[in-house]
């Protein structure tokens, strides 16, 4: 009889011991890729229409740095194009006047010669002819050559004030304020109406439709690890196990001591490599920071890769870490 009690106690303790063992090949926090957006001019910020927790789609503009001296050196800058556009000399109507002597002395050389032919002129008479065509001629191509040259001078002077009118355009688009990625905005840094200087940050966004799990993994886990390979992403709400599928994106090629937040299979190796698994946030309740489990041989034993259409989970495929 005691015998069969202890046999039974036996069994239930195995049992227990048994329900206890993890589920899961390792555990980790989910990251997100954050963008800092700093200040590219520097002055007052006249408009910043932003509030933390806002969604805010890619390429919204929302704000802008005074650019009032920027736009008055512009219209500077422009006048003066204008003046030298306008100084610019009609080549063709310049030199009409002694294209007309030209033709004109053309003639009389043709005149001279068939009056010589005739007898009726003299030598010196077609000499003075052909001597009046080539002076004119000769006054015909310096003056070609003068308005030539400058028409080239003012030309290179307005390229010169062109350029420096795009650098003003490329500062005032500058002094706007212009979301980079789709995302959530999760920290704000200046208000609107402050002084703000280049390279100041005034706000942080991340995409948290497209996430990350970081997960270590002791070094007889990697032989189950690969890039593109399939994992199970599972967290908890409550009473509530969601399940979410993911793919490994970047597996660390160098090992690191076990992070005192994270819980490995094998909590006696202390040294452990970082797995980035990605997955998207369809439902959103993924937060940053919230802790999942991930194994990487679910039931069906399969190891696909799975296939995302977006593009930065494409770019994680090849290995980089983000």
């Amino acid at each position: 009889m005691k015998t069969g009690i202890f046999l039974i106690m036996a069994a239930f303790c195995f049992a227990a011991c048994k329900s206890r063992a993890p589920l899961h090949d390792a555990s980790g926090v989910f990251e997100a890729t954050e963008v800092t957006v700093s200040a590219e001019a520097s002055g007052k910020l006249e408009r910043f229409d932003l509030r933390e927790g806002d969604r805010i789609e890619k390429g919204r503009c929302l704000g802008h740095v005074d650019s009032i001296q920027l736009h008055l050196t512009k219209l500077q800058l422009m006048a003066a194009r204008n003046a030298v556009e306008s100084k610019k000399p009609d080549v063709g109507l310049q030199i009409a006047a002694i294209g007309e002597q030209v033709s004109k002395a053309e003639m009389e050389k043709k005149r001279a010669e068939n009056l010589f032919r005739d007898g009726v002129a003299t030598r010196k008479q077609l000499d003075d002819a052909v001597s009046q065509l080539s002076v004119l001629r000769k006054t015909l191509d310096a003056q070609t050559s003068s308005l030539k040259l400058s028409v080239k001078s003012l030309d290179e002077e307005s390229v010169s004030l062109a350029v420096q009118i795009a650098r003003i355009d490329d500062q005032i688009a500058r002094c706007r304020v212009t979301n980079p990625i789709d995302g959530v905005a999760l920290s704000k840094y200046a208000e609107e109406k402050e002084t703000v200087t280049q390279g100041r940050p005034l706000y942080k966004i991340a995409d948290i439709d497209n996430m990350f799990l970081r997960v270590y993994v002791v070094s007889s886990q990697l032989r189950d690890v690969a890039l593109g390979q399939r994992a199970e992403v599972t967290v908890s709400f409550g009473e509530t196990i969601k399940r979410y599928d993911g793919a490994v994106t970047w597996i660390s090629s160098k090992a690191e001591f076990t992070p005192k937040t994270v819980q490995t299979k094998d909590e006696r190796e202390n040294l452990v490599y970082a797995v980035k698994i990605a997955l998207r946030n369809s439902d959103g309740l993924l937060k940053i920071g919230m802790y999942g489990d991930a194994r990487f041989n679910p039931a069906n034993g399969e190891r696909d890769g799975l296939s995302f259409r977006d593009g930065s989970f494409r770019d994680a495929l090849t290995g980089d870490e983000r």
